[in-house]
């Protein structure tokens, strides 16, 4: 079984690798938010900043609304944190993104260890 979105997802993380290369750990979130941006532009990844993803209940669209840090490749959510080590409440926020947005395939990034984390969350 191959990986979805393969050649996307190592294009998506080695952005940001060299992002937390060249900042390295200690920086606040939107401080790597901006830079990634400014590294998937140099790569031509295609993305969109901060979108807005509408939860729906029984037809109904409701006013809450998650905004994901970015959508790379129109299909893959890209959620960033700057924490000590991730935790089950950031996978479960990515997969809930993903429902959200109809979407399979999230990327959850810490830039907040010495070495970047990455994790791939499939929604089936």
């Amino acid at each position: 079984m191959s990986l979805l979105y393969k050649d996307e997802s190592y294009e998506i993380i080695g952005a940001a690798m060299e992002v937390h290369k060249q900042l390295g750990n200690g920086f606040l979130e939107a401080v790597y938010q901006e830079a990634l941006a400014v590294e998937l532009e140099s790569r031509k990844i295609p993305f969109k900043k901060e979108s807005i993803l509408e939860i729906s209940y029984k037809g109904n669209v409701l006013s809450k609304y998650y905004i994901a840090d970015f959508i790379c490749y129109e299909n893959i959510i890209v959620e960033l944190k700057a924490v000590n080590e991730l935790s089950g409440i950031n996978e479960a926020q990515v997969i809930n993104y993903l429902k959200a947005a109809n979407i399979k395939l999230g990327i959850l990034i810490n830039f907040g260890t010495q070495s970047l984390e990455y994790k791939r969350l499939v929604r089936y």
